[in-house]
């Protein structure tokens, strides 16, 4: 079960591109052993959030922790991220990317390699060890980004759409992935817009809209302060109207 020790800290974030403001004041606390939810729509500021943190953007103003101390390469912190954007060499078979991942996350070749041959018998791909990337589907790719992802028992996963391109199936699989990793230790902050993803996985959760926090705590505090609503209702509740005003458009 998670604790009370916070593995990130949000505190007063600001981010402004020009004269455009895309998170306002942003605070929060993601804890040691959770699933956190990171909500809301697109342009809401969750990929801005995820890039100031891993120090991809310089943040106008606030504080953007990992254990601590702001991220660097150089942190000691065994770090996984799935980024929304997907970046494999697609030219290269399966089995060697991996490989390559995994020695410069400080695996010895035969570690990587291990690990490697293991996830994707899992996954139900170790007859593509040896194809070349680009030959594999959408879904196939994804799972060999998400075997790198998980690769070297990270502390911290920072997960952004990681369904997106999965069959009822795989997605299943994509559950049962991420709550062994939480079995095992990992801080996971989960970026969905698939509400019963968050209501299977997550501990607690924020949603944003327009770079502010429409939403923050447990499941239930969030549900509660709802009404007891469902976390589909609840989307819909916070962008409503939004939808409403293209539709009368």
């Amino acid at each position: 079960m998670p604790g009370n020790k916070k593995m990130v800290e949000i505190r007063h974030f600001k981010m402004s591109f020009g004269d455009k403001t895309v998170i306002k004041d942003l605070s929060f606390d993601v804890f040691r052993g959770e699933v956190f939810g990171f909500l809301g729509s697109n342009g809401s500021g969750k990929t801005t959030t995820l890039r100031a943190l891993l120090g991809l953007y310089q943040p106008t103003a606030g504080d953007l922790l990992i254990n601590g101390k702001p991220y660097s390469v150089e942190s000691q912190i065994r770090l996984g991220y799935l980024p929304e954007e997907r970046g494999l060499y697609k030219k290269e078979k399966v089995l060697d990317v991996m490989l390559y991942f995994g020695q410069l996350k400080g695996l010895s070749r035969k570690e990587a390699k291990d690990f490697s041959m293991k996830f994707l018998e899992r996954v139900n791909l170790s007859d593509k060890a040896n194809t070349q990337l680009d030959k594999l589907s959408g879904g196939q790719q994804q799972k060999i980004q998400l075997g790198v992802t998980i690769m070297g028992d990270p502390e911290l996963l920072i997960m952004d759409e990681p369904a997106k391109g999965f069959d009822p199936v795989n997605r299943r699989l994509l559950m049962n992935i991420i709550e062994e990793q939480r079995k095992a230790g990992a801080t996971i902050i989960y970026v969905t817009h698939q509400m019963e993803e968050v209501e299977r996985l997550c501990d607690r959760l924020i949603l944003l809209k327009d770079g502010q926090a429409a939403a923050y705590g447990t499941l239930e505090e969030v549900k509660k302060q709802f009404g007891g609503a469902s976390m589909d209702d609840i989307f819909v509740q916070v962008y409503g109207g939004e939808a409403k005003e293209l539709s009368d458009e």
